[in-house]
Formats: structure tokens, sequence, C-alpha cells
């Protein structure tokens, strides 16, 4: 299964974006209110300036305490991203995030963001994919 494909099957909320400027405490609503991992970090709405997960919130809490979320996002996000393209396929984008050690994965085409994919989809793309073969061996056997 393709990335093309995975983002199809994924909701029409769209992708989450906050700006550089905006607080921690802001971005964790919304995290909170959306019930996800991740929000986008964007000035223009358009080009990608970085993540800020929920992962990097916990770190800086632990670290800092409660102090951390008055910041501006640009203070905690990940700015050095690695991206995917919408032909990527399920494994190759869980063999990225599993080197990378990350959980959501920017789709960028002709240097544009059109999707966020998360673990999350890339395994339930992978499993229908792992299906399909099941199926399709399976008639094969059955001279179907």
């Amino acid at each position: 299964m393709l990335v093309s494909q995975m983002l199809k099957s994924k909701s029409e909320v769209g992708v989450i974006s906050v700006t550089p400027s905006s607080s921690v405490t802001e971005a964790a609503k919304l995290l909170s209110k959306h019930r996800i991992g991740t929000v986008v970090v964007s000035a223009d709405g358009e080009t990608l300036d970085g993540i800020l997960s929920e992962r990097d919130i916990v770190r800086e809490l632990g670290k800092r305490g409660t102090s951390c979320l008055n910041d501006p996002v640009s203070k905690l996000m990940t700015s050095k991203l690695t991206t995917c393209s919408p032909s990527n396929s399920a494994l190759e984008v869980l063999e990225i995030m599993t080197d990378g050690r990350f959980r959501h994965l920017p789709v960028m085409d002709d240097g544009k963001m059109v999707g966020l994919i998360s673990i999350g989809d890339a395994v339930k793309g992978r499993l229908a994919q792992l299906a399909m073969e099941k199926a399709s061996l399976e008639g094969m056997i059955m001279g179907h």
C-alpha cells in the first residue's frame, strides 16, 4: 500500500498546524482536543518549519517543569525533519520511522506538504496489504 492510498483513507480533518510563535500550551490544547500526537509547525500555513509532538512536550516538562508551557513552539519543535512522498510504500514508511525513532512523518509532494502519516496509519496500511496478499495466495492455491 502506498502513502497516497493511506492519505485517502484518513479522515477529512486534515493536518493540524500551529505557528512557530504559538505557545506550547496552545499546541497541547490542540493535541488534546483533536486526540492526536503531533502538530505541524508552519509560519505561513504552507511551508513546513517543524513538528511538535507529545513526546517533545513531555520531555521538556520532565526537564524544566511547567515553565516550558509558556515557551513558543519554535523552542521545542523538531526542525530537522525527515519526510516521505506519496509514492512511498507502507513498509518503507515503517522502516523510516523505526530507524528515526519517531511516530509521524510529513508527506511532501513537489515541495508542499500534502499530509501527515502516523505509525498507526502505516501499520494499518501494511496489514491491509498483507491481507490482500494472503487472499490472493489463497485464491491461487484454491484455483480461483
